[in-house]
């Protein structure tokens, strides 16, 4: 049997919320919408996926954790301790952060886990889920995911800014890595954009996997290497662009060591940065040489295309 945790929040804040529950769960995390339901059947033609008798429900946003039993009792103390200091933080409406626990059937979960992702666009990028048939588009380019348990389908603001300012960097020929890479989708996306050579680390097993697997379906196998490493442990060339989709105190920490694998004229893009750590995130950059080239800011969240002024 799978536990299901559920949080009842609000559309503003289910992506902190959906990322609190995601540290603490290698089972998988969705949220049920009214808001994203509606934008899904308005933007895309897989909108027969979802049951329109969902949009007649209420406002409250769900967002669902699932969980091993014999992990749920030591995720629960870890997941309460940062819901009490999200709203000690927070600026905005939580809705009543209501939990509950409840068991599913595995094929249970497995099904709504599934039916939580669908196609996104990111400029000419198309993250599209492998059990989704999708057809092409003129100057699309089509990445096919499958999330497995690891952070990294496109759809968060995070990722998004990302993929938006890699491709306005420009990716062909460039020599890359992507730190904390999750499902891999920036490794997979800097390939599909033009890179000829990218590495892809994370400190998480099941992450690794996920992105040697997603690699795999991509046929990328001579263009991506992934491994796992804490940050840039195994990090052994200078690069042309750097990814790192992260937190903001993992950044931090980053910052000192990060310039070294900056090539002449590299490009450094981060997210994963909530708008109330963005001075704090800005303000240790730019005490290490860095300068900001941009910044983007989607709900939330702030991401930066920085590069190191030494020698640039």
């Amino acid at each position: 049997m799978i536990k299901r945790l559920t949080i009842s929040t609000t559309h503003e804040a289910s992506e902190l919320v959906a990322d609190i529950i995601q540290d603490y769960s290698n089972q998988g995390v969705c949220i049920y919408d009214k808001e994203d339901l509606i934008n899904l059947i308005q933007t895309y033609q897989f909108w027969d996926y979802i049951n329109q008798e969902e949009l007649e429900k209420n406002e409250i946003v769900k967002v669902e954790g699932y969980f091993a039993e014999s992990e749920i009792d030591n995720a629960l103390v870890q997941i309460n301790q940062r819901i009490d200091l999200l709203k000690k933080q927070s600026v905005f409406n939580l809705g009543s952060l209501e939990m509950t626990i409840d068991e599913v059937e595995n094929d249970d979960w497995f099904n709504n886990w599934k039916k939580s992702y669908k196609p996104i666009h990111a400029g000419k990028l198309v993250i599209v889920p492998s059990w989704i048939k999708y057809e092409k588009q003129e100057n699309e380019v089509v990445i096919s995911m499958d999330p497995g348990m690891a952070f990294g389908s496109g759809e968060h603001e995070t990722t998004r800014m990302c993929l938006e300012l890699m491709e306005d960097v420009g990716m062909i020929n460039k020599k890359v890595i992507d730190v904390g890479t999750g499902s891999g989708i920036l490794a997979l996306s800097a390939a599909a954009l033009g890179s000829k050579d990218v590495e892809a680390y994370d400190i998480d097993d099941v992450a690794v996997k996920a992105a040697k697997e997603n690699v795999k379906i991509n046929h990328f196998e001579d263009i991506i290497k992934v491994a796992n490493s804490n940050l840039l442990k195994n990090a052994k060339n200078n690069y042309d662009v750097v990814l790192a989709n992260i937190t903001a105190d993992v950044l931090q920490i980053l910052a000192k060591d990060l310039k070294t694998y900056v090539n002449k004229d590299g490009i450094v893009i981060i997210s994963g940065i909530l708008n109330i750590y963005e001075d704090a995130v800005k303000q240790c950059y730019l005490s290490h040489g860095y300068r900001i080239l941009q910044r983007m800011n989607k709900g939330e969240w702030v991401a930066f295309k920085l590069s190191y002024s030494d020698g640039n």
